[in-house]
């Protein structure tokens, strides 16, 4: 059985998966996955006209992007979930389109299969409406475009799908989900409209991204600059890692006073630094770094693994009977923790050994905030206008497994020591241990968090600009961005539809964004791929 996936930067050759994903997605989940995006744009489409009329229905309002989530590259990998929810998929397009009464010219009058008897089937179905398909009828480079605003939208459901569940929600969002996805229904062709579309879903992620931020730092507090110890201390463990902060405060209420230290791995790590998480005092610190060297950190890490959203790879036989999955993640076999009860996680922290002894303390400081950040803004406009800091440059986005990545490393270490560097998401696991300094009292290295805090980047270049009455691509401030996922391609969309200007972006060209495509990026935003550290940081001081 073949497939064709090109939605992340490892993929095979730099084109495309065609018989395994790199990811460890096999041809049946990917034919699986395809058919779920096919049958949710159906949805959104009638639930797009419905809303036209006036008629709205919050529970096709929640399933398109908890739908979409499940096909983020490295969160769901397990046929029967894609199953479940392509069953309700069909329920729901026939709910919707009863709203829409028929006047749904893409969905209604379009026929669908009934779903097939069985996994088999649906295979079989999702394997006729894959990209490939797309790809034959309209090229590549339309094709790229429409999978460029569905990749997006997968990206923006991810944080929609975190601000929900901690009971924040945006009906603007939902309608601009239907509305997208009903346009890349119709298999639209012109270019124009296309890319004005891909800018549109870089507006929706940037709406999806402060309803996130407004729910976590509610819920939480803002974060502050906090020491983390990134070294182990003896006794029982848990290892959470992902990206959802509500399961993390579940695992740390229901371990408290059980004699379990918690520590988060990966994106997780921001968690340290909000005020009602870091009050635990058995959340005990950071173990291991991305998410792409899990299968040695998770072997290696004494006791019980819980993943609560994306970023999970193939288990190993060293830990597969110690990992848990929750929330959108998930593997065939690994144990789904699917009502927030974490007692079969702390059962399999209790039974292993846990670190039998503490290792000597080393520590990193996170928390910087758009919060924090802003709240010694005074001091960092006179650092500028006095000449102490020179330039800033945001050196973020996802890790990967791909070679090139030490491009960051080598960039971070050679920024002159005038220059501060902001930093999120996994990627700065490439640096983010180094001693960088200070200036004047300002950390030269400001963790601003996970991806899922992309908009306290934001904030902070807005705000930047607004103190020195100018705009973002006026400001000493250089965007350096590594992409993997689907997320990653949500925020470069929001970043231009903001307006942003002079990206670098990297390490290699997203494979469904063409040659013809990159020239427009390039002539209306000056987008540029990453060369070498030296080049680019001369390119860069150049004009400052």
């Amino acid at each position: 059985m073949s497939m064709f996936c090109f939605q992340c930067e490892q993929t095979a050759n730099g084109s495309g998966c065609t018989a395994h994903g790199v990811c460890g997605k096999g041809p049946d989940v990917a034919a699986l996955q395809d058919l779920l995006v096919d049958a949710v744009k159906g949805v959104s489409a009638c639930a797009h006209r419905a809303r036209q009329l006036g008629e709205k229905d919050a529970e096709i309002d929640a399933f398109v992007p908890e739908s979409l989530f499940a096909t983020l590259t490295n969160v769901n990998f397990d046929p029967a979930v894609f199953e479940r929810l392509l069953r309700r998929a069909a329920t729901l397009r026939e709910r919707a389109k009863g709203l829409c009464s028929g006047s749904c010219t893409t969905a209604c009058a379009t026929p669908e299969e009934t779903p097939a008897a069985d996994i088999a089937g649906l295979v079989q179905q999702g394997q006729k409406v894959g990209i490939e398909k797309r790809i034959e009828k309209h090229g590549r480079d339309v094709a790229g475009l429409q999978e460029a605003i569905i990749y997006a939208v997968k990206g923006a459901s991810a944080y929609v799908h975190h601000a929900r569940i901690l009971g924040r929600e945006d009906d603007e969002v939902y309608g601009l989900f239907h509305e997208l996805l009903d346009f890349v229904a119709q298999e639209p062709t012109d270019t124009g409209a296309l890319l004005a579309n891909a800018l549109k879903a870089g507006e929706l992620n940037f709406k999806a991204m402060a309803l996130l931020d407004a729910a976590n730092t509610e819920t939480y507090g803002h974060p502050e600059p906090t020491q983390v110890r990134v070294t182990p201390i003896k006794g029982k463990a848990i290892l959470i890692s992902g990206h959802d902060l509500k399961d993390l405060e579940g695992l740390l209420k229901q371990t408290e006073g059980k004699g379990i230290n918690v520590y988060t791995h990966g994106e997780m790590l921001t968690a340290l630094a909000y005020p009602a998480l870091k009050k635990y005092a058995h959340l005990a610190g950071n173990y291991g770094s991305a998410w792409q060297n899990q299968r040695k950190e998770f072997g290696a890490f004494p006791g019980a693994i819980l993943m609560t959203t994306n970023c999970l790879m193939k288990p190993a036989a060293s830990y597969s009977g110690r990992l848990f999955t929750c929330g959108p993640a998930g593997w065939p076999g690994v144990t789904h923790i699917s009502d927030g009860d974490f007692t079969p996680v702390i059962g399999a922290a209790l039974a292993a050994d846990g670190f039998a002894e503490d290792e000597p303390e080393q520590t990193i400081t996170i928390g910087f905030g758009h919060n924090a950040v802003m709240g010694v803004a005074g001091a960092v406009v006179d650092a500028v206008k006095a000449g102490a800091v020179k330039h800033f440059f945001l050196i973020g986005g996802c890790d990967g497994a791909k070679p090139g990545r030490n491009y960051y490393t080598e960039l971070a270490e050679s920024v002159p020591d005038d220059c501060v560097i902001l930093t999120l998401a996994c990627g700065k696991y490439r640096f983010n241990k180094l001693e960088f300094g200070d200036i004047g009292g300002i950390p030269r290295l400001l963790d601003v968090g996970q991806c899922n805090d992309a908009c306290s980047a934001v904030q902070i270049a807005l705000a930047l600009a607004d103190a020195f009455e100018t705009d973002v691509n006026s400001l000493p401030l250089s965007l350096i961005l590594s992409w993997y996922e689907q997320k990653a391609v949500a925020i470069l969309l929001t970043l231009l539809h903001l307006g942003i200007k002079n990206i670098r972006l990297g390490p290699s060209q997203p494979a469904f964004i063409t040659e013809p495509v990159l020239g427009v990026l390039v002539d209306k935003f000056n987008i540029a791929l990453t060369t070498t550290p030296q080049e680019d940081l001369k390119a860069i001081l150049s004009s400052v």
